[in-house]
Formats: structure tokens, C-alpha cells, sequence
């Protein structure tokens, strides 16, 4: 031992330690399928505990045929015009099998919401699908549900890079698009294709006001952010009823995007807060530059305040085509992305590994905590979704126009899952079941939940509702998480506990539709049971 330097022995002393602090970090990965066939641009998760996943028709051969007698057939397209791939599957969480859909229309960077009565609505793309409706009706996995291409309408105007948002009375609201200021609505207006100006005014010489973050406020109006500004807005009256100051740290919509979230709607349901995270540097799309480091800040702005303002927060690292994931204990995961670059096809770098969870509750400077990172780089075109069990779901990556598999960063096939740490088996006997809860209920109705749990039950058992967003170029269109009034939990014999519960007061809380129900004890969720909130 002597012979050896001691600069050596201090090197791999070095090397060690972070290892060790790698392996002590909260949360653990899973790989779910080592090959989906496709790189999902688009996800969204279904009623029936099944996700659907969704990438472009104009791609060329992806590794996931369709079953025989089903191409597809384009004249138009440049790639393949007898097309007997699919770029779309059917993804069962249970048994992780998989089935191939057709999609007939480009949907390359659209937009969607799930309708009140869980049918996927999913709009625009490129070339034949700018224009075009579609809709996902889901079964369960045994079912044979596929895509449907409505004929018999269309949108007003073209959208590519739209943003869409399920609003109180269950219509849906479609704001913006490469070269569409506008917005409109489905089922559709008489009015069509709505100017909203506020689109044309955070436009820059990069675009970066696509895919707007847009967020339903419990006041009914919506929260619409940009570029770096944003505004309440009131869709019925076609007025912006509020302008916010602009968030500092330059852009942070597509192609320059970061990420943001509605904080948990909770109490009275008369105040809430939106956290915006990360970002390219103006100017990396223009000049391609695929090294420019990416911005660590996040805005966060009391939306509902009568004289807000943003309180700036640093992430651990900087982060360009993050996703952030509303958990259902409120916490935020912040997952995917990567450290330099920007959004576009082979314009980033140095993909960022670890997830952070943004506490929301906790003091400014410790709300982020650094998670344990992966290994799978999830770059331009990838996803991230909760499921009802409370794992996060990561498909795709594909920063290549083709598929492509002999790149730094290739074309992602694989489908992993993220546990946080509420799921560690630490946990596992505060971790409460649902055993009775109903599949309906009404607006300010009561109800009754039931649960069981290991350990006796010591506070309050949160029931909160989390919905199924559409998930695209790290926004989830839709995302919004519940925290409904209770009761304390009464025994109920053999380790059961009665919980009354309060549904959400109106469609401004909570717009009609399927939710995922989760109780949550001790921070920590249950496996959550699907309810129809109408």
C-alpha cells in the first residue's frame, strides 16, 4: 500500500463517495417494457388503468407492426406510402402488454383533453392532421378500442403546438398554435377561431409562446402563460382581465420550454398558485446551440392574489424539457429533460438524470430535494404521467426527425416507472387500501370513503383527487390535483376507517369528468380508485 501515491488513493476515495450518495438517494426505477415499438410523443392515462401512447404518422417505419390487413395508406406521405406500422399503442399497466392502434392523420406536436364521459379528445399536428379532430373512446385491456378520425368536423384553424384545457362545463378551450393567435373550442362555437392577442404579443423572433401553459383557476378564468408573461383571462367574455408581471430568467415556452404546474387546490378553493420551472436561453434555437446551459430558476405567483408577484426559487440544476408531475400527496415531481440546449431535433445535451421533488409546503430553499437518477436519457419528445398507483410513468425521447439508433442519444423505445419514496417498503404499513368508495359522485355532495391501514391511523387521511392529463413537450395539458374537505378518520372494526368527504363545490374546482382517487395517509397514497365527478 505504500507504493501506491497518495493522489491516487484520494482520486478513487473521490470516486467512491458519490457513489454511495447516489445509492442513498430517495426513490427507485423499474423497467416496464424493454421495447414499446414506439417513442411516445403523447401520453395520457385511462380510466381503465391502461395509457395510451401516442407518436407521428410521418415517421417512417417505427419497431411495432400493425396487425395484418391494417396499413395505412398516404399518397402524400414522403416516407412511406403503404404504412403497416403503428405509431400509437394501447399499454396495459397490469400485465405491461402492449397493442398497436392506427392512426390515420399526423399528429406530430397536438394537443389533447379527456371530454367528461372519458373519451380522449385530441386535436391538430402537421400536414393532414392540422386541421383534423380525432377521438379515443378507451375500453379496458381486453378491449379492441382504437383511434376514430371525425369527418364530419374540423377544427377552424390549423394547430400545430396547441395547447388544450377542459373547461367548467366540460367543453374544451384550444389556444394557440405555430402561426395561430387565436383559440377556440369543442364542441365547436358559432364564433369559430377567437384573436387572443396576448399569443401575437409574446412572439418573438423564436416563436416561444407554443404550447401555452394554460391553467384553470378556481375563479372560472384562465391562468395563460408565455414566453415570460401571462394573463387571466375570461374565455366567455374574450377579455384578459389581468396581466402579471413578467417572469425574469428569459423564455420558457416551446421551443425554449421548462415546465409548470397548478399547486394543489385546497381550503375554500379561493386562492392558487402556479409554479413555472426551468428553460432554454434565448437565442440556443436560433443559433442551435446545443451547449448552452439551461435555466435553473422557477416563478412562483399567487394567481388568484389581488397584487401578485413571482417569489424566485432556485432547482438544483438547470433544466430544459423538464416534466413536472403533480403527486397525490402535493408534492411535485420534476423529471426528464436535459441540462443544455433547447428544444428541436438534435439541439440538446447533457441530459439531466435526477429527478428533484418541489415541496411545496416547505420554506423557500428546501422545498427542492434531489432524487435518484436514472439512466435512460428522455430528451426532446418525451413523457412523463402519474399512475394510479402511484408510480410515474416515463416513454419516449426521440430528438431525431426518424427513428434512430445509433445516436449519443438514440430514439427511446423503452418504458420505465419511477417510484418516489412514499412507496418505499418503509412505508408499506401506513400505506392506506381503499376498500368502499362510490364510482359517481355530485358537486357538493358528501360521501363516504373506507380504507384500511396497518398501523393505526394517527391525523387526518387526505382524499385527493388527481386528473388524467395529456401529457406532451413536457406540459401536461390539464393536470390538476384536488385536496377535498374530510372527516376524521372513525374505526370502523377490523382495521377499517370511515372518512366523510365533500365532493369539489362546482366545474371551476373540478371540471366534469374521471378522476383518480387517492387516499392519503401520512404523505402517503393509496392505490386510487377512478370516480366520476359531474
Amino acid at each position: 500500500m505504500d507504493s501506491v501515491p497518495s493522489f491516487l488513493i484520494w482520486f478513487l476515495l473521490v470516486l467512491a463517495f458519490p457513489i454511495q450518495a447516489r445509492a442513498d438517494l430517495p426513490g427507485t426505477w423499474e423497467l416496464l417494457v424493454p421495447d414499446a415499438g414506439i417513442a411516445s410523443m403523447h401520453t395520457a392515462v385511462t380510466r381503465f388503468n391502461t395509457v395510451i401512447l401516442l407518436d407521428r404518422t410521418n415517421i417512417g417505419p417505427s419497431r411495432k407492426l400493425l396487425p395484418k390487413g391494417h396499413c395505412r395508406f398516404d399518397r402524400n406521405d414522403a416516407i412511406l406510402k403503404r404504412d403497416c406500422y403503428a405509431h400509437s399503442v394501447h399499454f396495459d399497466i397490469k400485465t405491461n402488454q402492449l397493442r398497436p392502434l392506427k392512426i390515420l392523420t399526423d399528429t406530430w406536436c397536438s394537443s389533447g383533453q379527456f371530454l367528461p364521459d372519458g373519451t380522449l379528445l385530441q386535436t391538430g399536428g402537421d400536414l393532414d392532421g392540422l386541421k383534423k379532430i380525432r377521438k379515443f373512446n378507451p375500453c379496458d385491456a381486453n378491449g379492441s378500442c382504437d383511434w376514430e378520425e371525425l369527418n364530419d368536423v374540423e377544427l377552424a384553424e390549423g394547430r400545430w403546438y396547441a395547447t388544450n384545457q377542459i373547461l367548467p362545463d366540460g367543453s374544451i378551450i384550444i389556444i394557440g398554435g405555430r402561426g395561430s393567435n387565436t383559440l377556440e373550442f369543442f364542441p365547436p362555437r358559432p364564433n369559430g377561431a377567437v384573436s387572443f392577442p396576448f399569443l401575437a404579443e409574446t412572439e418573438d423572433t423564436q416563436m416561444d409562446n407554443l404550447y401555452p401553459y394554460v391553467h384553470l383557476l378556481p375563479n372560472g378564468h384562465l391562468f395563460v402563460f408565455a414566453n415570460t408573461k401571462a394573463v387571466m383571462y375570461d374565455f366567455s367574455t374574450n377579455r384578459v382581465l389581468k396581466e402579471y408581471p413578467p417572469l425574469e430568467g428569459g423564455p420558457r415556452n416551446y421551443p425554449s420550454a421548462g415546465s409548470s404546474v397548478m399547486l394543489p387546490l385546497e381550503g375554500d378553493y379561493s386562492a392558487v398558485e402556479i409554479v413555472v420551472c426551468g428553460g432554454a436561453q434565448y437565442g440556443a434555437f436560433l443559433q442551435r446551440s446545443t451547449d448552452r446551459p439551461a435555466h435553473g430558476s422557477c416563478g412562483r405567483i399567487l394567481a388568484t392574489g389581488p397584487d401578485p408577484v413571482w417569489q424566485m426559487e432556485d432547482m438544483p440544476f438547470g433544466r430544459i424539457m423538464g416534466d413536472m408531475v403533480m403527486l397525490p400527496n402535493g408534492g411535485v415531481l420534476i423529471i426528464n429533460g436535459a441540462m443544455s440546449g433547447t428544444q428541436g431535433f438534435e439541439l440538446a445535451s447533457n441530459p439531466c438524470l435526477y429527478p428533484v421533488l418541489y415541496r411545496p409546503d416547505q420554506p423557500v430553499g428546501l422545498r427542492f430535494m434531489t432524487l435518484n437518477p436514472g439512466t435512460v436519457p428522455r430528451l426532446y419528445h418525451s413523457t412523463a404521467n402519474l399512475l394510479p398507483d402511484g408510480r410515474v410513468l416515463l416513454a419516449g425521447s426521440n430528438p431525431h426527425v426518424l427513428y434512430r439508433f445509433d445516436a449519443e442519444f438514440p430514439t427511446e423505445l423503452r418504458i420505465e416507472a419511477f417510484s418516489p419514496e412514499y412507496l418505499a417498503p418503509d412505508k408499506a404499513n401506513i400505506r392506506p387500501e381503499i376498500v368502499e368508495v362510490p364510482e359517481t359522485v355530485r358537486y357538493g355532495g358528501k360521501f363516504n370513503m373506507v380504507v384500511t391501514v396497518s398501523l393505526p391511523v394517527v391525523g387526518i387521511i387526505e382524499v385527493n383527487l388527481g386528473s388524467a392529463p395529456f401529457a406532451t413537450h413536457s406540459f401536461s395539458q390539464g393536470q390538476r390535483l384536488v385536496k377535498l374537505a374530510v372527516t376524521s378518520a372513525v374505526p370502523d372494526g377490523d382495521g377499517r376507517y370511515r372518512i366523510e368527504v365533500t365532493a369539489p363545490p362546482n366545474g371551476m374546482v373540478a371540471p366534469p369528468g374521471y378522476y383518480m382517487a387517492f387516499a392519503v395517509n401520512q404523505g402517503v397514497p393509496s392505490v386510487a380508485r377512478w370516480i366520476h365527478v359531474s
